[in-house]
């Protein structure tokens, strides 16, 4: 008997690359740009997976909204020349693998929400080993911020799928997938810290072999 159709919903950042020399590169450089003093590594790497102008918020709760306008765009800028002077982000390792496996899986699509622009994403996924393999793309152009259910909703609605599950290394992720209705997997090698994501997540996973198993886990299907 064939399985429901099942959206395997993944985060970026933090989740399927690590991003997080470009991303502290990119805040440095707007930081200094606005004359600003930069928060530590650990406060920006808390906010990874918002949307910009909601992560800038965040960070500089003192600053009005033009100058938050102005750190976007600052940080637009020196992340769009560090595509073109560094290295790609790296996968995690296992997670090429990982997504083979479930390509091949006739019940199962593969998604992306991520706190990305589309012009971000566009670039990750020239990855030959990324490009073509997700059957629906959401980013924080077209959505409100994560934990809004936007996105997830969404890719739902794109993938056909009957139910999913949301993969993602943080606490947005997490909640975003909850309150979509969706089954929620942490990651434990990502940006924020694993007790957070135990208290929000059905499954915690520590490398990518783990994932397949535990997507059939959640529906008693292994």
């Amino acid at each position: 008997m064939s399985r429901p159709r099942t959206l395997v919903l993944f985060d970026v950042d933090g989740t399927l690359i690590d991003s997080q020399s470009h991303i502290l590169g990119a805040m440095d450089f707007a930081f200094k740009t606005r004359g600003l003093v930069l928060p530590p590594a650990s406060e920006i790497l808390a906010i990874v997976g918002l949307s910009l102008p909601e992560a800038f918020a965040q960070l500089c709760p003192e600053a009005d909204a033009q100058e938050r306008l102005l750190l976007v765009e600052a940080y637009k800028d020196s992340f769009a020349s560090l595509r073109k002077s560094a290295s790609a982000s790296a996968l995690y390792p296992g997670a090429l693998a990982c997504l083979d496996r479930l390509k091949h899986m006739d019940d199962v699509v593969l998604g992306i929400a991520t706190g990305k622009s589309r012009r971000g994403l566009r670039h990750v996924l020239s990855n030959p080993d990324l490009a073509g393999r997700f059957a629906t793309t959401q980013v924080a152009d077209d959505h409100p911020s994560k934990p809004h259910p936007s996105m997830a909703l969404q890719a739902m609605t794109e993938s056909g799928a009957v139910r999913g599950v949301m993969i993602g290394d943080t606490t947005f992720d997490m909640q975003m997938g909850r309150a979509a209705g969706l089954k929620t997997i942490g990651v434990s090698w990502g940006y924020h810290a694993q007790q957070a994501l135990r208290a929000l997540a059905d499954r915690m996973i520590a490398d990518y072999a783990q994932l397949v198993p535990e997507v059939q886990n959640l529906w008693g299907e292994i």
